[in-house]
């Protein structure tokens, strides 16, 4: 299928029909016992089924069969977000006005889909945050922390360790995404400090530096042993390469391999006026979903994906016209191009309990992003549905409306999505920066 017309398939999502905003019915006796319970008291009425009804977050549009139920109405500075067996919530906190960072923890107290509980711990401003065996990570820009936490408590024990330390955070991209592999082991995103590599940042018309000196410490996914302290980059294993900034990253519940979506570069038009139409710049490139495997190479900064083509081009700054090839034929290629400067931030893979079209496959939610004029898009929660262990190259906007409206900048936005996590009994969390609210997404039956 062409891409440009899977986008627009995908975009109108035939699936959605508005969210869900009646009640949730519990359903009335079987015909057979009401008649039973009807003889036995002939002289008192049949009741009314009783009718729950769940709060329903109306401004946000998903499938037929969900709820979007505001969980928390802000913790702050919120980055991404994992979740228990029991359903607790920890959220990785950012450092911004005057807010101390670490993470927050949300407990649902009476199961009605609300958390009445809240502690909050730690100082370092987090983005990543994963949860392993008795154990929480949380990634700072500069460092990969392991706390102990006991089973079932919302606080760890004692004072945190630097698992990994010092790694590079100057200039674009200093947040750290983190993905916990079954083995131990951990993967750490590091984006890269630059758009495309040029001599001088983001200039006119200005070539690129050939070889790129910054993929040596950033634009890739390190791994790192989990258990071992005081690790330095140069412990790390360089996994993959060419990957502008891997924000979204996670490990499949079954084949164990990562996967991960990618912020693609920015600036086609405004750097390269001649080469690219202002629409082409708001289209182009894709926003990549990556299978990483090790020693691959998806060619940052020396090319970029087109959705139009379906295939990895030069760019610019490295003699691209928007049609050539070149050397990027050599390079990986993603499984699915998603559109353009949406900002993908967080990827969950689903846990098994959802309603059977949503057991298989990963849950994506993009930030949305400056450089999508004049109409932004985006801010949105994506499924990438998955047949038998592997993607199927479509895709679809499972939840909608956080920015409230059609925007022309990220700060008309009244939420933007910067976290998922599948939690218990098929529900669905997402988290939001701006005032740090938190969604629970559950199915409903009507």
């Amino acid at each position: 299928m062409n891409p440009a017309k899977r986008f627009e398939k995908a975009t109108r999502s035939p699936r959605r029909r508005g969210g869900i905003r009646g009640a949730l019915r519990i359903r009335p006796l079987p015909l057979a016992a009401a008649v039973l319970a009807a003889a036995a008291c002939s002289e008192e009425a049949e009741p009314e089924p009783e009718v729950v009804k769940l709060p329903c977050d109306t401004r946000i549009d998903v499938p037929e069969g969900f709820c979007a139920i505001v969980f928390h109405s802000g913790v702050g500075a919120a980055r991404e977000l994992a979740v228990a067996d029991n359903g607790d919530v920890f959220v990785a906190i950012r450092n911004r006005g005057g807010q101390s960072g670490g993470v927050v923890a949300l407990r649902d107290t009476d199961d009605d889909h609300k958390a009445e509980t809240r502690e909050s711990w730690g100082t370092e401003g987090g983005s990543g945050i994963a949860l392993g065996d008795g154990i929480l990570y949380l990634a700072t820009d500069n460092d990969v922390l392991r706390y102990t936490l006991p089973k079932g408590s919302l606080t760890p024990s004692g004072s945190p360790v630097k698992i990994v330390e010092d790694l590079p955070s100057a200039r674009n991209h200093p947040r750290k995404s983190i993905a916990l592999h079954p083995d131990g082991s951990i993967f750490v995103g590091i984006g890269s400090p630059s758009n495309a590599c040029q001599i001088r940042p983001r200039s006119r018309e200005g070539p690129g530096q050939d070889p790129c000196p910054q993929l040596e410490t950033r634009a890739g996914i390190w791994r790192f042993d989990g258990d071992k302290e005081g690790q330095t980059l140069s412990d790390g294993q360089r996994f993959s390469t060419g990957v502008r900034n891997a924000n979204a990253m996670a490990v499949h519940p079954t084949t164990d391999e990562l996967y991960a979506v990618v912020h693609g570069r920015d600036q086609l038009y405004e750097l390269w006026p001649d080469l690219y139409t202002a629409e082409e710049g708001a289209e182009k490139p894709s926003e990549e979903f990556i299978h990483v495997r090790e020693g691959t190479d998806f060619g940052w900064p020396y090319c970029y994906h087109d959705p139009e083509d379906d295939a990895k081009l030069l760019a610019p700054e490295y003699g691209g016209d928007g049609e050539t090839v070149g050397r990027c034929a050599d390079m990986d290629d993603p499984e699915i191009g998603l559109p353009a400067h949406w900002a993908p931030n967080a990827m969950a893979f689903a846990n098994g309990e959802f309603q059977e079209d949503y057991r298989e496959g990963a849950f994506v939610a993009f930030h949305g992003s400056w450089n999508r004029t004049p109409v932004q898009e985006g801010y949105n929660v994506v499924w990438l549905p998955f047949d038998d262990d592997q993607p199927t190259g479509d895709w679809a906007v499972f939840a909608d409306g956080f920015a409230g409206g059609p925007i022309s900048s990220p700060g008309d936005a009244d939420n933007r999505p910067t976290g998922v996590a599948a939690g218990p009994e098929g529900s669905l969390f997402v988290s939001e920066s701006l005032r740090g609210r938190i969604w629970k997404i559950v199915a409903v039956e009507e």
